[in-house]
């Protein structure tokens, strides 16, 4: 039994999808063997960090958070995001922390079967903590009304933790 066109196409896909993920997860790889990329900071620590999402902007509306996670990576595991963001008030709008199933739901910012791990209230004073225990994709969001922050304010991001390098 042969591979039909549909099936090769499918594996050319899969190889594809896969080799970007691997190029993404390993920005330090360079091109043809170049350990320096002005575009990516060099995340050297030994141990686990702490990393407040979206830096000094915190957590809100407007940000592009892909971006900052491409700029700011890669995260380990047992790195800690911190997820900072005004509480409810009549001068903001909340902003909540969900945790996405899978990357269709990430891209199309379905949050029908997504988890909330932080509500509203729980990103002020020191924010809210997630810790990245296992090696797999991430997906956060923004949940507030009703997933437009996370499509038109850009308030989502993937992360794919790779295993620390020993130095």
């Amino acid at each position: 039994m042969g591979f039909t066109f549909a099936h090769q196409r499918l594996v050319l896909v899969l190889v594809a999808a896969s080799m970007v993920g691997v190029s993404l997860a390993n920005k330090e790889w360079g091109s043809l063997g170049s350990h320096s990329h002005p575009h990516h900071p060099h995340n050297h620590t030994n141990g686990p960090k702490r990393i407040i999402v979206g830096g000094s902007q915190n957590w809100h509306f407007g940000v592009n958070y892909t971006d900052w996670s491409l700029k700011n990576g890669p995260f380990y595991i047992n790195d800690t995001l911190v997820f900072k963001y005004d509480p409810p008030s009549n001068t903001t709008f909340p902003h909540s922390v969900y945790l996405l199933p899978h990357l269709k739901s990430f891209l199309n910012c379905n949050l029908r079967k997504a988890k909330m791990i932080a509500n509203p209230t729980q990103g002020s004073g020191n924010g809210f903590e997630f810790v990245l225990k296992k090696w797999k994709p991430y997906y956060f969001a923004c949940g507030e009304r009703n997933g437009f922050h996370c499509k038109v304010g850009l308030m989502k991001f993937a992360v794919v933790s790779p295993l620390r390098r020993r130095h």
